[in-house]
């Protein structure tokens, strides 16, 4: 069965953007470790147009053929008139307020998202990524298989959460821990026995 893959940039106190939903208080481009390592271990987590800048082969191999996002994470790419940002990808955008897309690597979903995901996951074909955002990830934290945490060395003091949901406990397992001399440290769980 395929799995949901939440990866994402996160401050020490577990923001993921300001706000206003900006992130432009993440370093743009990571010092050159970090960048390397990236691009050598999810380089389809990179947009397809910025692929080429950061020396990734396109189409990226990879373990996923598909993400789930958010509206907020969309827009950034929509407002710039890039209707497929991760074009490499099949690509499910929950919006309630989006009219269908054109393009066939984006299909917009306004459904449950849980249930979704559910049925996505049992379709064959390889892992999901959860690109974002807060409110669609904590909708989604039950369905999450591995959360990937690239935990920046910043405190913004408030801003989207990582999860956005109300109190409800939800324990991971620690796998793997990648820290970099810039502080920046990649944690890898897996979630705990359901």
């Amino acid at each position: 069965m395929r799995k949901l893959v939440y990866y994402v940039a996160s401050t020490l106190d577990g923001f993921i953007a300001a706000p206003d939903g900006s992130y432009d208080f993440f370093p743009l481009v990571p010092e050159p470790e970090v960048l390397a390592h990236l691009a050598a271990e999810w380089p389809q987590t990179f947009p397809t147009l910025a692929q080429p800048h950061f020396g990734i082969d396109s189409p990226p191999a990879g373990r996923f053929d598909a993400l789930v996002m958010g509206r907020g994470t969309y827009d950034p790419a929509l407002k710039m008139g890039v209707t497929s940002p991760y074009a490499h990808l099949k690509q499910y955008v929950f919006s309630r307020s989006l009219p269908p897309s054109d393009d066939p690597q984006v299909e917009i979903v306004d459904s449950d998202p849980a249930a979704f995901v559910r049925e996505l996951k049992r379709q064959p074909g390889g892992d999901i990524w959860l690109c974002g955002g807060g409110q669609l990830a904590g909708q989604l934290l039950d369905e999450v298989d591995e959360l990937v945490v690239k935990l920046n060395p910043i405190v913004a003091g408030s801003g989207i959460p990582l999860a956005d949901r109300g109190f409800a406990p939800h324990r991971f397992t620690l796998v793997e821990a990648r820290p970099f001399d810039s502080g920046l440290v990649i944690l890898r769980y897996t979630a705990a026995a359901r």
